[in-house]
C-alpha cells in the first residue's frame, strides 16, 4: 500500500465526496416528495393519475439507473434538451428513488386502519387534515425502516454517475487507476469515502428508529 499516493490524492477524494453528497441529498429529498406524492394519488385513487403513477413505478423500478441516465445524458439532446451531468444525476435519482419511496410509503399508509380514517371525517375533518394528523404521523414511523433502506441503496447507486462525465467518487478511483495503476489505493480510498459517508448516516437512523420503536412506533 503506497501511503504517499493515499496522501497526495485525499483531496480529490475529498472534492468528490462533496460533490457525491450534494447530489445524493438533493436527489433523496426530491425522491422523498416525488415518492409522497405518488403515494398519495395511489391512496387516495384519484381518476386518471393513480394508472399513471402505477405505470411510473413500474418503469422506474424495472429499468436500470445506467439506462435511465443514458436516456437523459444522451437521449434528451436528440430532441433539444441539453442537461448538465450534475442535473441529470439529481433527476435519476429523483425518477428511480421516487417509486421505491412510493412503495414504502405505501406499506406505512396502508397499516393505518380505515376506521381511523373513517373517524376522522365523520368529525368533520378534512382529506388534508385526516393525512396531517392521522395518516402521516403512523405512516412516516411505520415506513421509517423502508425509507431507510432506500436511502442508503440510493448513495449507493451513485456510484454509476462517472458514465455520464461527473466527476464522483467512482470516476476519480477510476481516472487514478487509469493513470497511475495504484488499482489497491484507488480502491482502498473508494471505499473509506463511501464508509465517511454512510456510516454517520447509519448511525443517526438507527438512533432515531430505536426512539420511534421504543415510543411504540414502527413495529
Amino acid at each position: 500500500m503506497d501511503l504517499e499516493f493515499i496522501v497526495e490524492f485525499v483531496p480529490l477524494y475529498i472534492e468528490a465526496g462533496k460533490l457525491t453528497f450534494t447530489i445524493a441529498f438533493i436527489g433523496i429529498i426530491g425522491a422523498i416528495i416525488f415518492g409522497l406524492m405518488t403515494c398519495l394519488l395511489r391512496y387516495f385513487k384519484v381518476p386518471l393519475l393513480d394508472k399513471v403513477s402505477t405505470i411510473y413505478i413500474e418503469l422506474s423500478r424495472n429499468t436500470p439507473l445506467l439506462i435511465q441516465l443514458f436516456f437523459l445524458y444522451f437521449g434528451l439532446p436528440k430532441v433539444g434538451i441539453v442537461l448538465s451531468s450534475e442535473v441529470c444525476g439529481v433527476f435519476g435519482l429523483i425518477f428511480l428513488g421516487g417509486s421505491y419511496m412510493s412503495e414504502a410509503f405505501r406499506s406505512g399508509f396502508e397499516a393505518v386502519e380505515e376506521t381511523q380514517v373513517e373517524s376522522g371525517l365523520s368529525i368533520g375533518l378534512k382529506n388534508s387534515q385526516v393525512i396531517r394528523y392521522i395518516i402521516l404521523p403512523q405512516a412516516l414511523t411505520i415506513s421509517f425502516p423502508a425509507l431507510l433502506a432506500n436511502i442508503i441503496f440510493l448513495i449507493k447507486e451513485t456510484s454509476v454517475f462517472s458514465v455520464i462525465a461527473l466527476a464522483d467518487l467512482m470516476y476519480v478511483a477510476k481516472d487514478l487507476i487509469g493513470l497511475y495503476y495504484n488499482t489497491d489505493e484507488a480502491l482502498f480510498m473508494l471505499v473509506v469515502s463511501y464508509a465517511v459517508i454512510l456510516l454517520p448516516i447509519l448511525m443517526v437512523f438507527y438512533f432515531v428508529e430505536r426512539k420511534l420503536r421504543y415510543a411504540g412506533f414502527g413495529n
